[in-house]
């Protein structure tokens, strides 16, 4: 058995320097998840404030532009969340995408739009319960003081917003690091793409897979410790 081990331990790594396909697989992985967060959040920001301000107003004073706009929104909503991320992914490659040259710098920027879109939906849902947790007077102190509605929400009301749904913004941000794993149904050379290439030249399964499994396990636990050092760097904030 130890024998078995070190020889899938070479033909996993050493073994025509299949070790690259690890690295350039985490470079992958790491590009797709930081700009699809990047996206997502703008998105949900935008998508948060639409529908808090919706379910603010009164039913009464509600424009027909707000209503549309918050109607656009639950059917984005209603669509992204209710629909398998591998099947967004699919659409976005074949369909929206069908035209462009199989490239790693198309495919890339295709998973980035799919896995922003896709996490825009969470993190509208997530930034809403921050916003609409915030007390009404926040606003009103703003507004009294002769600030506008965008900036009070741009300088009191996102803030502290997002200081309160941090953990839940934490949680989304691992969840969409191991659903890029799925970019693999498009060719996208991701960390898992990398393991399958090496399984299927050296016909080892056991090292590969367990490789990457560590190797997401690393990442993970990484961005955990980075978010629990900000929730509490937060907290200290807060005290003084």
């Amino acid at each position: 058995m130890l024998e078995g081990l070190k020889k899938g331990l070479y033909q996993t790594f050493i073994l025509d320097d299949n070790y690259q396909y690890f690295i350039k697989g985490i470079q992958t992985t790491l590009i797709v998840t930081v700009f699809a967060l990047i996206l997502g959040v703008i998105l949900g920001v935008i998508i948060a404030i639409i529908r808090s301000a919706h379910d603010q107003q009164p039913e009464r004073k509600k424009n027909i532009f707000l209503r549309l706009a918050n109607l656009i929104c639950q059917i984005y909503l209603t669509v992204i969340r209710g629909t398998p991320m591998m099947v967004q992914l699919l659409i976005m490659w074949f369909v929206v995408w069908a035209s462009a040259r199989a490239t790693d710098g198309n495919m890339i920027r295709c998973a980035i739009l799919a896995f922003g879109i896709n996490s825009g939906a969470y993190v509208a849902e997530i930034i809403r319960s921050g916003i609409m947790s915030i007390d009404k007077g926040q606003m009103e102190a703003g507004r009294s003081v002769g600030l506008t509605y965008a900036t009070t929400m741009r300088c009191v009301i996102i803030p502290q917003a997002f200081k309160n749904v941090l953990p839940a913004l934490g949680n989304e941000l691992i969840t969409l690091l191991k659903e890029t794993s799925v970019v693999t149904v498009i060719g996208l050379r991701d960390l898992t793409k990398g393991a399958l290439i090496i399984q299927s030249k050296t016909y080892q399964a056991f090292v590969p897979f367990f490789a990457i499994a560590a190797m997401y396990l690393v990442m993970v636990l990484g961005l955990s410790w980075l978010m629990g050092k900000l929730e509490r760097r937060m907290r200290q904030s807060d005290l003084r």
